[in-house]
């Protein structure tokens, strides 16, 4: 296993950041705080532990991710462009007619794996490819990452105990865990009370990160390369809008873009 240059990560964390608020600005519209929360989990699978091809985005041997939280697609389009999928250019067609790149992931774009949005559904479609995969005896690994507010959803509990069932210990789960969904915290909204206990008591391993730490991220997708027998869950405590301070921590940030004031205050922020 190859050893993350953590500052080099680090650096284009804040260049992926800058990517998202002005892609969102320019759209004027889309969802800020939880794009800017899955910052260094895409990045820690994207340049450290996925197998892909990017000149080759159907290569048979490649891992698969799928973003259940598909409305956090703006952090995954950042991702694709800087890893090679697509130019940057595209980035700004974020939510234009007719681009590939809309407000929830569409099958077609270079890269992704499936339509996303409809929340509860990308833990079940990552089951499928982890249960095909099985079949297949194919070495690939699958990933999901969800967000805490999507696990109020009855289908993602359906999916752990079907996962957990058929020990899909080819398949890794992230929970981008920043506490905030569109209409406020998750205490007081629906409280989860503790997810490391609901996950295990599901059948799955779990390993809890701090989110936006490279090497806390890294080691744990090692960690659940080495578990035999049941599905593998990084909960991943996140800040939503993390690295820009009027963004941080504020629900109302969910599901709106940044102002030209707003932007250039927050690229300043991230310079």
């Amino acid at each position: 296993m190859k050893i993350p240059d953590i500052a080099v990560l680090e650096k284009e964390a804040k260049r992926i950041r800058r990517d998202i608020l002005t892609m969102l600005s320019k759209a004027g519209s889309g969802h800020t705080g939880s794009s800017l929360s899955c910052v260094e989990i895409l990045l820690s699978l994207y340049r450290y532990k996925l197998s892909y091809d990017a000149n080759n985005p159907q290569w048979a041997e490649r891992d698969r991710f799928v973003l259940s939280k598909g409305h956090g697609c703006p952090a995954l389009y950042a991702v694709l462009s800087a890893c090679g999928f697509f130019q940057n250019d595209k980035l700004m067609t974020l939510r234009q007619l007719g681009s590939s790149l809309q407000g929830h992931p569409q099958i077609g774009l270079p890269g992704l794996e499936a339509s996303t949005g409809s929340l509860g559904q990308g833990l079940s479609i990552a089951n499928g490819m982890a249960m095909s995969a099985k079949l297949d005896k194919s070495r690939i690994r699958v990933y999901c990452l969800l967000g805490d507010g999507e696990t109020n959803e009855g289908q993602i509990w359906e999916a752990a105990m079907t996962a957990s069932h058929y020990k899909l210990d080819n398949l890794c789960a992230v929970v981008d865990y920043n506490k905030l969904q569109i209409d406020g915290f998750l205490r007081d909204i629906k409280d989860m009370l503790s997810l490391e206990d609901k996950w295990s008591a599901f059948g799955w391993h779990v390993i809890q990160v701090d989110g936006h730490n490279f090497s806390q991220i890294t080691q744990a997708l090692d960690q659940s390369e080495t578990v035999t027998g049941k599905p593998s869950m990084i909960i991943a405590h996140t800040i939503k809008g993390k690295g820009v301070s009027f963004i941080e921590n504020r629900a109302e940030w969910h599901g709106i873009a940044p102002k030209a004031e707003e932007l250039e205050r927050a690229l300043k922020e991230l310079a």
